[in-house]
């Protein structure tokens, strides 16, 4: 019996220090309705994001379409890449995917991260098995997932990703068979 889990990467968001309240831009809005629409010839059935605002919002409209409500779980969330503020962003999520043990002071590591994750994704395959899956969440995180899957999917592949993108994720139980880009 096939799962389907549809990855979608948060749409473009205002910067603002709160990472749990950080809204969609006006163009992550417009962006948004693009998800729906790719989403509205698909036949989803459950509905999960990451609880951070961007995230749903941007798989909000879709939802609303299925007449269904969004599940939050946490284990969904971005990566913690570290406590305070770093000097370089690029240097230091460039040093975290050289290094996959190595964290930044409060961070999390990609090797901890991709844990959570594939855990949470686990824990939801085996609730919805043989359904089609919406998950909202990150770039990051959403990469070291599918990266457990399929090692192509890597720093470079991250740094191609858009705002917002869809990777839909098919499953044979917990066996993963193939991803697939779905919105260009």
């Amino acid at each position: 019996m096939t799962t389907n889990v549809y990855f979608v990467r948060h749409a473009h968001s205002i910067y603002t220090p709160d990472e749990m309240g950080r809204p969609l831009s006006e163009k992550g809005f417009a962006d948004s309705a693009g998800v729906a629409d790719v989403l509205a010839r698909e036949k989803i059935d459950v509905f999960i994001s990451s609880p951070y605002l961007r995230a749903v919002q941007t798989i909000q409209g879709a939802a609303d379409q299925f007449g269904k409500g969004i599940i939050l779980i946490d284990g969904f969330k971005e990566r913690k890449l570290s406590e305070k503020p770093v000097e370089s962003f690029d240097n230091a999520i460039e040093k975290v995917w050289q290094d996959w043990k190595f964290s930044w002071e409060g961070g999390e590591s990609n090797l901890a991260a991709q844990e959570r994750g594939v855990k949470v994704l686990r824990e939801v395959l085996e609730e919805y098995e043989g359904k089609n899956i919406v998950v909202g969440t990150h770039g990051n995180i959403m990469v070291l997932i599918m990266n457990y899957f399929e090692r192509t999917c890597d720093f470079d592949f991250w740094k191609k990703l858009e705002m917002p993108d869809i990777y839909r994720l098919s499953f044979d139980g917990e066996r993963f068979v193939k991803a697939e880009r779905i919105m260009a």
